[in-house]
């Protein structure tokens, strides 16, 4: 056995092990990104940079070997600066959206192109589902937003955009006429918290803070929830129905409601904070009143001046859009549970994205290639309607799929969050985007690829008659197909491989694909 020490700790391996391996074992988790099980090892990210023996220079622990008596550094501020900007260079040529325009236009940051696609393959609860982890209300909200999100569709350069505001009413509408989703609760955590106004803002907390196990009381002056929805906007353009059924799906979570008592002189501020564990202001004049009481409201966490007092929606801040609200109630309502269980308080973490910023007309046209061609989808009912379910699959077919197909499992964009990567700090000039799609299951985007090397070695063990293999060389290197082949004819037997253990989006499945995968998971259950 040979022994060294990571950090100070001792560990004992097989000869032949590297120090990835022995820290491994440590549970030291070193980020990875070329590295491939099994197989020889690459070192060409350095993701994986140690220091060993006090040198000046880094070494990647995946192809080191360990030896006896070897002193390893790895988890220090200078190692970890290391890899950052190991990740930094690779980022800086990397070309692609982690997250779609749409999304990131989104108050709320719902997760649109996943919404439609799964309207697009006629899974309209599960679209749904995936509204509704995000937004509460989405059936209000798809008849008032200002739809921020449409502002930013990039199908807007080629014709119009996306109708992505009525979709998300068509999956709610859908949702309350049949077997409405519901969010699973945590266990009850035995803390309590008063919400001070139950409008947009307050409802949204109160949806998001019970799903985390926290009891909710929203106290309002009026007669009835709902707040400026039901006092400020006219019934033809948002139907009573329609708001009390989505409040009825709250108060089923467990929200309890106290109507037509007007916070202040009694019950007080200070009468809340001894009676409940946490308090939210997040309403209009009540809100904004106790919020000044308290002090000025942190931007990031919405935590007001006092302990345990926080402000949302109006009560933050001039607050003129419905949607706007709702995603202060889920920012809200992520900074009260951290600050109920104890822990710091940060407020709502920010996905780690890298963003190709505007398309050339070239590049669009390769986004709309795979997508409809027909004109923007006007519902047949006329104005104030909502689509038929063979509209809204018409309208979801015009989605340009602008999100990265792999951003929940992209070793790439985890590792850069981690480290805490500044995707600009290397940039070079952007290079022309392109799409491979001729193969019938994979797509190939190689202004993705850091040529990790791993699918070329996936392809050689698979004894692919072509495969897959480095072209080029210097700073013009890309992976390709052997003899100018086409990307169908280099991945026959290891495409799915291929896809599994590629480390960012470069090689990902086609949507069909995508869809037939979470079939298959359904029936499996």
């Amino acid at each position: 056995m040979i022994t060294l020490q990571i950090d100070g700790r001792e560990v004992s391996v097989e000869p032949g092990a590297t120090i990835l391996d022995a820290a491994r074992k440590l549970g030291i988790d070193i980020p990875t990104l070329c590295h491939l099980d099994g197989q020889p090892p690459f070192g060409s990210c350095m993701a994986c940079a140690v220091k060993v023996n006090g040198a000046d220079r880094f070494v990647p622990s995946c192809a080191t070997k360990a030896a006896d008596g070897m002193m390893v550094e790895s988890e220090t501020d200078e190692v970890h600066a290391e890899r950052r900007a190991a990740i930094e260079l690779l980022l800086g040529d990397h070309l692609g959206d982690c997250v779609a325009p749409c999304e990131m236009a989104c108050p709320a940051h719902m997760a649109i192109p996943k919404m439609i696609r799964q309207i697009e393959s006629g899974r309209i609860r599960e679209a749904a589902a995936i509204v509704k982890q995000h937004i509460a209300l989405p059936a209000v909200l798809g008849r008032i937003c200002s739809a921020p999100c449409e502002k930013a569709c990039r199908r807007a350069g080629v014709d119009e955009p996306v109708s992505i505001c009525l979709l998300k009413r068509f999956a709610a509408d859908e949702d309350l006429a049949g077997e409405t989703w519901q969010p699973q609760c945590a266990r009850p955590s035995g803390r309590s918290v008063a919400i001070i106004g139950a409008g947009p803002a307050g409802l949204a907390a109160a949806y998001h803070l019970l799903q985390r196990g926290h009891a909710c009381t929203l106290f309002d002056a009026h007669e009835q929830a709902g707040g400026a929805l039901r006092y400020s906007i006219d019934a033809a353009r948002l139907p009573r129905e329609v708001l009390d059924a989505e409040i009825g799906l709250i108060e089923k979570l467990g929200a309890v409601f106290r109507l037509g008592v007007s916070v202040g002189e009694k019950p007080s501020l200070d009468d809340l904070r001894r009676e409940f564990d946490a308090v939210v202001a997040a309403s209009g004049a009540d809100g904004a009143g106790i919020a000044a009481a308290v002090g000025p409201v942190d931007r990031q966490t919405l935590a007001a001046g006092a302990s345990g007092v926080f402000a949302a929606g109006a009560a933050a801040g001039k607050m003129n859009q419905a949607v706007r609200a709702v995603a202060h109630g889920r920012m809200v309502a992520a900074s009260v549970d951290q600050y109920l269980g104890g822990s710091e308080v940060t407020g709502q973490s920010r996905p780690f994205s890298v963003h190709m910023g505007k398309l050339s007309e070239a590049e669009l046209a390769q986004f709309a290639a795979d997508a409809s061609e027909a004109g923007r989808t006007i519902p047949a009912g006329g104005p104030h309607t909502n689509f038929t379910y063979e509209e809204a699959r018409a309208e979801a077919a015009r989605c340009l799929r602008c999100d990265c197909r792999k951003r929940d499992n992209c070793a790439l964009r985890d590792w850069a969050q981690t480290c805490g990567a500044d995707a600009s700090r290397f940039r070079l000039e952007r290079r022309e985007y392109e799409r491979q799609d001729c193969h019938a299951e994979v797509i190939y985007e190689p202004g993705k690829c850091i040529k990790c090397g791993i699918c070329t070695r996936i392809t050689q063990q698979a004894g692919e008659e072509l495969g897959l293999t480095f072209v080029g060389r210097g700073f013009s290197v890309r992976v390709a197909v052997p003899l100018g082949a086409e990307l169908s004819e280099g991945l026959r037997k290891a495409a799915a491989e291929c896809v599994r253990m590629c480390p960012t989006g470069a090689l990902a499945f086609k949507d069909k694909v995508l869809v037939q995968q979470d079939e298959s998971a359904e029936t499996s259950r």
